[in-house]
């Protein structure tokens, strides 16, 4: 029996989502109306579980994804080392391989092993695990927390769990993702496995 069940979830959809353009963790974009149904579906899906601590990141569409589970009174912590990585100088910008070569660029070097490489004026996968392990520790560090739910970002959920699982990070564009999926986990005391994958489901 594992000691500690994670469920882990990208937030919900947002206009930026939408319009194809790069948010991360300097732009804080409320979730749009196709983000609250999706929040909406997770929370009626999964209100049954007993999560002992909801954690996001400090961004307002992480917290805006649980909220229902918040209102119920589940004790929560916002850290911003959940936060999505940071993409510099093209946050806020509409991104397509045509317009930006250096962003797809940046993205291919990281895959080929290159993940040391901050992007122009952000951070690096790297830097990005860095922050993301001393929250990770402190959950690990409460085992009276059996059941949890985390609520984050797209790009910094594969960095997550390529680590997690010890993957290399060159590696984590295996974790596919889209807004609200759910990864399931459970950490047996020395290990993570994953029981459901990038599940969407709750969203039928």
């Amino acid at each position: 029996m594992s000691l500690k069940k994670i469920y882990l979830i990208r937030h919900g959809q947002t206009d930026l989502n939408l319009q194809g353009i790069v948010q991360g963790s300097g732009v804080d974009a409320p979730l749009n109306d196709t983000g609250l149904w999706q929040a909406d579906k997770f929370f009626q899906a999964y209100r049954h579980v007993k999560f002992d601590k909801i954690y996001t990141s400090a961004l307002q569409r992480s917290v805006q994804s649980v909220e229902q589970f918040i209102d119920l009174g589940i004790p929560y912590e916002q850290h911003a080392g959940l936060n999505e990585i940071c993409w510099g100088t093209r946050e806020g910008t509409k991104i397509t391989p045509e317009e930006d070569a250096y962003y797809y660029n940046m993205l291919e070097r990281w895959q080929q092993g290159e993940t040391h490489v901050p992007i122009e004026g952000g951070e690096s996968p790297e830097q990005v695990a860095e922050r993301q392990k001393d929250v990770l520790d402190l959950i690990l560090s409460r085992p009276e927390e059996e059941t949890i739910l985390i609520c984050m970002h797209g790009r910094a959920m594969r960095i997550l769990l390529a680590w997690l699982l010890n993957y290399p990070l060159y590696q984590m564009d295996q974790f596919t993702h889209q807004n609200l999926c759910l990864y399931e986990l459970n950490h047996t005391g020395s290990m993570f496995w994953v029981e459901r994958f990038a599940d969407v489901s709750h969203l039928a």
